[in-house]
């Protein structure tokens, strides 16, 4: 077997790697689950996602996308409970790919997927921000940004909190200049720069931070019991699969657009995609890890890092295994409002305020209904956040495709004739009744619906019991002409 690309491969898994792992790291701690799970993610998503078909430029693993979700649902139903929701999940992704549905998440309307991004992005910073001054964050997302006043007056009154802070915000400052620097140094990625920098200065000055938890990888796996997948039987968790689904599988497959237009090489299959990151999730439900999604931060890394072919993602979750294996303990010295200060940033690149500007000028009703989207699950929660979205979106197409005209011509003399053209919906009716009641009461009315494309039950039930009205003052009954 040759591997004629394996040079540029072998370069670009050790960049992905290095992006990698304290984003692995932070999105697991920000989960509220142990460091450990957010690693096994990656390894998954490397080993076994990054072997199968579908888009081979794109790099999987845990993702900041998810996080305020797990934090809910691992708040609710408990650790046990998460793997189950995971492996469910990779389960109903392994149906809908081989049911080739993977094609129909492209038509999900890009307003509800960035506006499900925004709100991630909120609610993330929010509740990061506590960890950045080592309090404890408020459930709700109103309750985050509720409580940030009175976090900082609590910051300022403790010179531990301010440490933590320091170091959080220095994280923060580093990631934002690191891609002004020369190229040279900016080989190193900007997020592990930031958290060794964090972790040098903690440990130089005795900083008195918060570490990560170490317990071990192999201490930190656990696999499904009978009392954790019984917890199916819920509506609360069966909604949380929906939702784990729903927003992993969009989130993966529009990476996977996105990814496509940074390279030649050949193009995502879109239901085999979906069956890849399906696999991947229902390995780490087994394990009891985070869930999955492709990542567009760590695939734009892969492609721009040079590489070729799916083996550098493979390659890349080679490391995660070695360096979980050999290093755990490395991973109790980084100090957590570093990472913190890494799921800020994250949070924020989220937020899509250049679409949103965009839109606003040119589709105020896609916009509105990104914001109403990210607003919505600020004040609910992710899953009815995102369905207000959805409703939104299909109650908008339906409002522009329910386009219908009235022309009315009255010679003076005869039947006033009445043509109606376009799509008759309930979402017209008080306009297509309106018009028809202006109409003279004594009068002869001949209604012309030959035009229609589509009538339906409201809009035929209202034009008979209008023309029954119109005809009982003792004019001559309405003449109606449909398509025959």
């Amino acid at each position: 077997m040759s591997f004629p690309h394996l040079r540029q491969d072998f370069a670009a898994s050790v960049v992905v790697f290095l992006v990698a792992l304290p984003l692995c790291v932070g999105v697991a701690v920000a989960s509220g689950v142990p460091a450990e799970l957010g690693l096994v993610t990656g390894i998954v998503g490397g080993l076994v996602t990054g072997m199968m078909r579908g888009s081979s430029l794109q790099v999987s693993g845990p993702a900041a996308g998810m996080t305020v979700l797990v934090l809910e649902a691992v708040r609710e139903y408990g650790l046990a409970v998460l793997g189950v929701v995971v492996l469910a999940t990779g389960v109903l992704q392994l149906l809908m790919g081989a049911l080739k549905l993977g094609r129909y998440f492209r038509a999900i309307s890009v307003a509800v997927v960035e506006g499900m991004l925004a709100g991630i992005g909120l609610v993330l910073i929010a509740g990061q921000l506590y960890s950045m001054a080592g309090l404890k964050a408020p459930a709700s997302g109103v309750g985050k940004l509720a409580g940030l006043p009175g976090a900082l007056v609590d910051v300022v009154r403790s010179p531990e909190a301010l440490a933590s802070v320091a170091v959080g915000a220095g994280t923060v400052l580093v990631l934002v200049l690191w891609k002004l620097l020369p190229r040279p140094v900016r080989t190193v990625p900007g997020a592990l720069a930031a958290v060794a920098l964090a972790t040098l200065v903690s440990w130089a000055f005795a900083l008195p931070v918060a570490k990560v938890e170490v317990r071990g990888l192999l201490g930190s796996i656990h696999l499904p019991t009978a009392d954790a997948l019984g917890g199916l039987g819920s509506v609360g968790v069966l909604g949380t699969v929906l939702a784990f689904t729903l927003i992993a599988s969009a989130e993966s497959l529009f990476s996977a657009a996105a990814v496509d237009r940074l390279h030649d090489g050949p193009r995502t299959k879109y239901d085999k995609e979906l069956m890849a990151q399906g696999a991947g999730n229902t390995v780490c439900g087994l394990l009891g890890a985070l869930p999955m999604t492709a990542v567009i931060v760590r695939s734009a890394a892969n492609v721009q890092a040079g590489a070729r072919t799916k083996a550098s993602r493979v390659l890349h979750g080679g490391w995660l295994l070695l360096f979980a294996a050999l290093l755990p303990a490395a991973l109790g010295v980084i100090p957590l409002p570093a990472l913190a200060g890494v799921l800020v940033h994250a949070g924020w690149r989220l937020i899509p305020l250049r679409e949103i500007v965009s839109l606003w000028r040119e589709h105020r009703g896609e916009a509105l209904i990104l914001i109403v989207t990210a607003l919505s699950i600020v004040a609910v929660s992710m899953f009815e956040g995102v369905l207000i979205g959805l409703a939104l979106a299909v109650a908008k197409t339906a409002w522009e495709a329910s386009h219908v005209r009235l022309d009315v011509v009255d010679k003076g003399a005869g039947p006033v004739q009445a043509h109606l053209s376009g799509n008759a919906t309930f979402l017209r009716l008080p306009k297509i009744l309106d018009s028809l009641e202006a109409l003279p009461q004594d009068r002869p009315v001949e209604l012309d619906l030959s035009g229609l494309h589509h009538l339906d039950h409201a809009c035929r039930t209202a034009l008979e019991n209008w023309s029954a009205r119109h005809s009982s003052a003792g004019t001559d009954p309405v003449k109606v002409t449909s398509r025959s």
